[in-house]
């Protein structure tokens, strides 16, 4: 459910995810792109390009799609084969449902891919997972099922073509404007470029281990806490939710582990 019907059950948290190599061992697009397109070796310098400011999200990820000439059906069947799940993903994501803890995915792939990958790897019930993201359309006069035949549509105008803060930053202002509402605690988890948008917006920052957001966060300041899988940030998130620390303890924590 899309804000404010979210908080309509008045959870104690919100946990929004990056998806591609955040949920998922590998990255989606990357996938296609190195398998299907240009190849890894351009392919990661334009992620290099990103994350030194020399190109937007938005123009990267472009390139990598129009490299990518597959029929789209075919993509998604390729993609089902191919990809898999954190292994501890769906233990968490068994929890939040058990907990009324809304998980909302913030992805800057293409929702189509992201509901295809869900629901074969987890099952129907992972239609119930908010998505928002980029959409998939034809490119005339071409049409998704012919080689060629599509490219991506982005969510909004922004240089990410998705800007995960504007769907996290009403959130923030709601309880903002109303301090005597209990206020969840916010929650994100990613692992690369296209997670910079998110990366200042929630109480507790999750950033994978060995990959580009960590060298964001260290280079720019921003608190995170380091994860491998979701098997950590079940636990790490259970501890939050069941009142056996807070997030203050944990930044602390992770601000004196970074000096070191």
């Amino acid at each position: 459910m899309p804000y404010p019907e979210t908080l309509a059950t008045k959870p104690r948290c919100i946990f929004f995810t990056d998806f591609d190599g955040t949920i998922t061992l590998r990255d989606s697009n990357d996938w296609l792109t190195d398998n299907l397109g240009y190849g890894v070796e351009k392919r990661r310098q334009e992620n290099v390009d990103v994350l030194e400011d020399k190109k937007s999200f938005r123009e990267s990820f472009q390139s990598m799609l129009d490299s990518v000439k597959t029929p789209f059906p075919e993509c998604i069947k390729l993609l089902c084969e191919n990809i898999t799940l954190d292994p501890y993903f769906n233990d968490f994501y068994q929890w939040s449902r058990k907990n009324d803890v809304p998980v909302i995915v913030l992805s800057s792939g293409m929702t189509p891919i992201i509901r295809g990958l869900l629901v074969h790897l987890i099952g129907s019930e992972a239609n119930d997972i908010e998505i928002v993201s980029n959409e998939v359309v034809d490119k005339p006069p071409k049409t998704k099922d012919q080689e060629g035949g599509w490219t991506v549509k982005f969510h909004d105008d922004s240089s990410f073509g998705h800007d995960k803060s504007l769907t996290i930053r009403p959130y923030a202002k709601h309880f903002e404007a109303r301090p005597n509402e209990p206020r969840p605690t916010l929650f994100y988890a990613g692992d690369g470029v296209s997670d910079l948008s998110a990366a200042r917006e929630t109480d507790l920052l999750f950033a994978k281990k060995d990959h580009d957001l960590v060298v964001y966060c260290e280079r720019e300041g921003v608190p995170f806490t380091v994860f491998e899988n979701w098997e950590s940030i079940l636990e790490t998130t259970k501890a939050i939710f069941e009142g056996k620390t807070t997030v203050k303890k944990l930044a602390a924590e992770s601000a004196e582990k970074a000096q070191k």
